[in-house]
């Protein structure tokens, strides 16, 4: 993590906490492995903290470690930079994934309420012509609203747990498509369980928070696509590979659907690609994530795991060898 990273990360009164619970090496000397004084630091470290852009925790790094005990990432994923093997060696891990679910979900919420009440697109034709908008702005099957609406939820992952608890704001019908949770599972998070292509062909919102694995790419696919209704809203927080972006776009181009899209594949889109262009496609640069004043969260929970771990207490959010198949 650089040095400015942990500035953002560890805002003084989250540093000041950290600083109190245990001896912090320079994280300048961390980022070159090789060097005489990183290899210094790093024959010292028990607990390694890390971060968006780290360097890989593998093989490579177990010789210059031998007191490691501890990974502590103060970001989502660890399968970026993580070795499975870490495992093997029995050290114990953990992700502030829980603490950056938060802004992703809140964005979420924001973007199927924007979307449903088809804001995007109408906030374009507001500024273009600098009138009132009329009933004929858009096509009567394009009028949505949240008032009775159906919100399918694919993935019943951190984010989309949260998700699930947002939308009890909402006047909606919430489906979820989620191999792994049971029917008994789903009453208790007040939702209904269904099998994709029903969630697919029977929400006005599809909103998409299942993890990138070789299961899930592209399980939006053309077909599935071809089965959402006209005027149904995706929104995609999660990762672009997904949803069949060629697929999509050809729905998009002929407006029959909208989009909400933080991710895409490839990401960022060919310069010239259609859907920068669309009124009816909102693109954000995968910001859903913490952003600003929200990275703080993250940094605090990973003071609090490293808390946990100095006073000889199980983290409260740890990653699992048996995650790593099941998470983003």
């Amino acid at each position: 993590m650089s040095p400015g990273l942990l500035d953002d990360v560890f805002p003084p009164h989250v540093r000041a906490r950290l600083e109190e619970t245990a001896e912090l090496l320079d994280p300048s000397l961390i980022s070159e492995f090789d060097s005489p004084a990183a290899l210094r630091a790093l024959a010292r470290a028990e607990v390694l903290l890390t971060g968006w852009g780290c360097p890989a925790v593998d093989a490579g790094l177990w010789d210059r470690t031998p007191r490691l005990r501890a990974v502590i990432h103060a970001a989502g994923t660890v399968k970026t930079f993580l070795s499975p093997a870490a495992f093997d060696r029995g050290i114990v891990v953990s992700s502030a994934a829980a603490a950056n679910a938060v802004p992703v979900a809140e964005f979420t919420l924001a973007a199927i309420i924007m979307g449903a009440k088809r804001v995007f697109p109408l906030a374009g034709l507001y500024r273009a012509r600098r009138t009132h908008r009329t009933g004929a702005d858009l096509d009567r099957q394009h009028w949505l609203g949240t008032h009775g609406l159906t919100v399918g939820v694919v993935g019943a992952s951190r984010i989309g747990r949260r998700v699930i608890e947002l939308l009890r704001v909402l006047d909606a019908e919430v489906l979820l498509y989620d191999p792994y949770v049971s029917t008994a599972e789903a009453e208790l998070l007040g939702v209904t369980r269904t099998d994709l292509d029903t969630l697919v062909a029977t929400s006005d919102v599809v909103t998409v928070h299942a993890p990138d694995t070789p299961e899930t790419q592209g399980i939006i696919d053309a077909r599935r696509i071809g089965l959402m209704r006209p005027g149904t809203l995706l929104v995609n927080t999660a990762r672009g590979t997904l949803v069949d972006t060629e697929a999509l776009t050809d729905h998009l181009v002929s407006g029959r659907l909208d989009a909400v899209l933080d991710v895409t594949a490839p990401e960022p889109l060919p310069v010239g690609h259609p859907l920068w262009d669309l009124p009816n496609v909102f693109l954000t640069p995968h910001l859903a994530g913490a952003q600003g004043n929200e990275v703080g969260r993250l940094g605090a929970l990973a003071v609090d795991e490293l808390t946990r771990y100095a006073r000889g207490e199980p983290f409260a959010h740890p990653v699992h060898r048996a995650d790593l198949g099941r998470i983003a």
